[in-house]
């Protein structure tokens, strides 16, 4: 079995600039933020990163620019999944070939209905295009966005017959349920997509989860990991509740442009705001709302949660 990355992992926030190119220096601080943090890795170009409208030029330039500005790459698990093989292959060897710790992969989501010897045959034929005895593949099942999903008679296939090379998965379904299931799968490392089943992950002996409010709130969320692993399953189970609560207020405002928005008003750093389209960046006084309500429901100092933006050095 691969080894996890324990705790919480970001899909992290990807800025832009206002002619909607990449905002690197943005984007290599806000990681370091992140990892100094509480993070235990990262993950770029995941749904949270508007993975799928960005290029595979720009992912690669990216990442470039992560491991340049001092990321580890076996804290990353960027997001490699497109509908086509060979933009996906290309995508994983790069990941590969830069050491980060895995991929995270979508099911291919153009085409709907698809069988399942369909889907276990696209990452077969994957796996052997990418080439490199160094992938550790997560699959990434989120059928509400991508509109195909991962049956878990699928997933348990392809664990089997790719040991060490298909090592998870991220479940953003939001089913229980599924996530439970997916747990009986031996050897499988299993991360959530949201803090909210975290605790019950880790009673089933999963590492950690991968959640989209970890770009605000990984320092909470990571402490819920520490609790557990300490013995104090009472403590963690506190935090939690207060972490869930920070979640669901968050992802009523919709997640990708209220996070930029927040972090936007928490830095002074009015790039944050940008999204690239068909995203619409959330107003500003929905943001100052959702401000005021994190502080006055739920006691979050803002400035205090995001810290200090680093210098940097050029967009």
């Amino acid at each position: 079995m691969s080894s996890p990355l324990r705790g919480v992992v970001a899909p992290i926030l990807t800025p832009f600039n206002p002619d909607l190119t990449i905002a690197t220096d943005l984007f290599v601080a806000h990681a370091r933020r992140l990892l100094r943090g509480g993070c235990a890795g990262l993950a770029p170009f995941g749904t949270t990163g508007e993975a799928l409208s960005v290029g595979i030029a720009e992912r690669r330039a990216t990442l470039d620019a992560m491991l340049a500005g001092g990321i580890d790459p076996g804290r990353l698990i960027p997001g490699t999944g497109l509908t086509d093989l060979p933009g996906t292959a290309e995508l994983c060897r790069d990941a590969v070939d830069r050491g980060c710790a895995g991929v995270m992969v979508l099911p291919p989501f153009y085409y709907k209905a698809v069988p399942d010897d369909g889907l276990y045959g696209y990452y077969a034929r994957l796996i052997d295009w990418v080439g490199r005895d160094g992938l550790r593949l997560y699959l990434y099942h989120i059928p509400q966005v991508a509109g195909v999903g991962l049956p878990v008679e699928v997933v348990a296939r392809l664990a089997a017959d790719f040991p060490g090379i298909v090592v998870g998965i991220k479940d953003s379904s939001g089913d229980w349920a599924n996530t439970a299931a997916l747990f009986a799968i031996e050897g499988l490392i299993v991360y959530p997509g949201s803090e909210l089943p975290l605790l019950d992950a880790l009673d089933l002996g999963g590492p950690g989860c991968i959640s989209a409010t970890a770009n605000l709130n990984a320092g909470a969320i990571a402490e819920v990991v520490r609790r557990f692993d300490a013995g104090d399953r009472a403590g963690a189970a506190a935090l939690h509740a207060a972490a869930g609560a920070f979640r669901r207020l968050v992802q009523d405002y919709g997640p990708i442009p209220a996070q930029k928005g927040l972090l936007a008003l928490a830095t002074g750093e009015e790039r944050w705001t940008i999204v690239r389209p068909p995203l619409v960046a959330q107003p500003g006084d929905a943001t100052r709302a959702l401000a005021g309500r994190l502080k006055n429901e739920l006691g979050v100092d803002l400035a205090a949660l995001v810290g200090a933006e680093e210098p940097a050095a050029t967009a």
